[in-house]
């Protein structure tokens, strides 16, 4: 079992945004950070974001336990993607059909959901967490460079 952290965020929303994640064999005590971060983007995208580069560097099919302090991403994960993929990718948007937001990114999940065994766990943000406050100081720190 894998553990792994996520924090995505954005000075502004749409802005400069950050994405992070550490990721921790518990058994071995082996840790990875990783980030990144573009000039302009949303707060939702850089949490997906952070989910998929962390799943991207799994060389071969894990067990993950996903902790984030995203909604988005955990109910997106657990409810809502199987509605999507069943609509096209659609979702509905009063009468009309839209585009799911951030398609692309929850197609590239969704690819590493099948290749993967992923557990989402719901951490509460900025709450003391160690590893939740560590992926967002990484972050921050990835989008202050475009501020």
């Amino acid at each position: 079992m894998i553990h792994l952290y996520t924090d995505g965020g954005c000075s502004g929303n749409p802005g400069p945004g950050g994405w992070a994640f550490l990721m921790r064999h518990p058994s071995s005590g082996k840790e990875l950070e990783g980030s990144g971060g573009t000039p302009n983007t949303t707060n939702n995208r850089m949490e997906l974001t952070a989910v998929v580069k962390g799943l991207e560097t799994l060389k071969r099919a894990s067990e993950v336990e996903l902790f984030t302090d995203s909604v988005y991403v955990g109910k997106g994960m657990s409810e809502w993607m199987p509605k999507w993929k069943a609509n096209g990718w659609r979702r509905r948007e009063g009468k009309k059909w839209a585009e799911v937001k951030n398609v692309d990114l929850w197609q590239e999940l969704d690819a590493l959901l099948a290749t993967h065994t992923v557990q989402y766990t719901r951490v509460a943000g900025h709450s003391g967490h160690p590893e939740n406050d560590r992926v967002d100081e990484l972050a921050v720190a990835a989008y202050q460079q475009y501020l």
